[in-house]
């Protein structure tokens, strides 16, 4: 075990599970806690999801967004992930001492609208301004609760031999965005992060069919990681077929500059699903009419060969192993 916290601990990666079992799980372990995007509860009446998380976004605005319009994303994004409308948020705020109160206003601006979209009340918050230097500019954190739909029932432990993977669009693109927003490469391209709230496209698919096991969104670590945490979960192995992943040809261009790759790199508006192959057809005919999810895909199928393994088909067809995400790439992307 390490004995600093270490930036890979909070990639999203093989550290980040690890500190998460090793500390936090050690000593909260309880039968509600969850390693899926939100924690189901039972309440009088049904079933309630209730999910937090906290945004740290370098730089806090980026083509396509900024931390204010990502952290309503994220929370209610987790909640849909487990089949839940999301129904009220709160927001905490730590703010650096000199920050802008007009950018400020536009992060609150940025919140409202997207808070709007997703059909979610912000009903309480707190406010901590900082010293400065103590605070890169601005922190959020948000916690959620929703009403999960009759019939969801979703897990990363819940994928099957058979199923079909679906990505809800192309890959990396908010990673991308991010990077090239703080000029360190003085590259110039212009792409613009995914991040969008998805409550409907989740709510279209469960209206095409209750038969889906697993949402994940493909945040921290991007599909890659996403893949390897369900492969655990639930015991089963993985096969991606290269030639079937969509990324959009500006991104494609900068991972090969850059010697990244696109399945390891954030997405904030792009889900992975997991369902039946029968079903498969009629859930991607429905993401192509949302207008976050117009080129959604199948990229791969559940097996029971090599148990928590991610495996990916060339494109000349021979097969490999995908990489068991780990280090940090890109920190502070969410």
């Amino acid at each position: 075990m390490y004995k600093t916290v270490m930036l890979a601990h909070g990639a999203g990666g093989k550290q980040t599970s690890e500190l998460i079992d090793q500390v936090f799980k050690a000593h909260f372990s309880n039968p509600d806690l969850t390693a899926d995007d939100a924690a189901v509860l039972s309440i009088a009446g049904g079933k309630i999801a209730f999910t937090t998380d906290g945004f740290i976004v370098s730089p806090y605005e980026f083509p396509g967004g900024n931390i204010g319009k990502l952290s309503i994303c994220g929370t209610v994004n987790d909640l849909s992930c487990m089949g839940a409308k999301p129904l009220y948020l709160s927001c905490a705020f730590v703010i650096e001492e000199g920050f802008p109160m007009e950018k400020l206003e536009q992060i609150a601006a940025a919140m409202e609208k997207t808070a709007k979209e997703a059909g979610v009340r912000i009903v309480a918050g707190d406010t901590k301004v900082t010293g400065k230097g103590q605070v890169d500019n601005i922190f959020i954190t948000t916690t959620g609760i929703g009403q999960i739909m009759a019939g969801a029932n979703t897990s990363g432990k819940l994928a099957r031999p058979g199923d079909a993977v679906i990505v809800t669009g192309d890959v990396g693109r908010h990673g991308c965005a991010v990077l090239l927003a703080r000029n360190e490469f003085g590259i110039d391209a212009d792409i613009t992060s995914d991040c969008a709230p998805l409550w409907d496209t989740v709510k279209q698919m469960f209206n095409t069919t209750k038969n889906i096991h697993v949402i994940r969104d493909a945040t921290r670590g991007g599909v890659g990681t996403v893949l390897y945490e369900i492969a655990g979960q639930s015991g089963v192995g993985i096969c991606l077929d290269a030639e079937k992943i969509p990324v959009a040809g500006e991104v494609s261009g900068i991972c090969s500059m850059l010697g990244l790759e696109p399945l390891y790199l954030a997405c904030e508006g792009r889900l992975i699903v997991f369902t039946p192959k029968e079903e498969a057809q009629s859930v991607i005919k429905t993401l192509h009419e949302c207008p976050y999810s117009r080129n959604a895909a199948v990229i791969g199928e559940v097996t029971s060969d090599m148990p928590g393994k991610v495996i990916m088909k060339t494109a000349i067809g021979s097969q490999t192993l995908l990489p068991q995400p780990g280090g940090e790439l890109l920190p502070r992307i969410c």
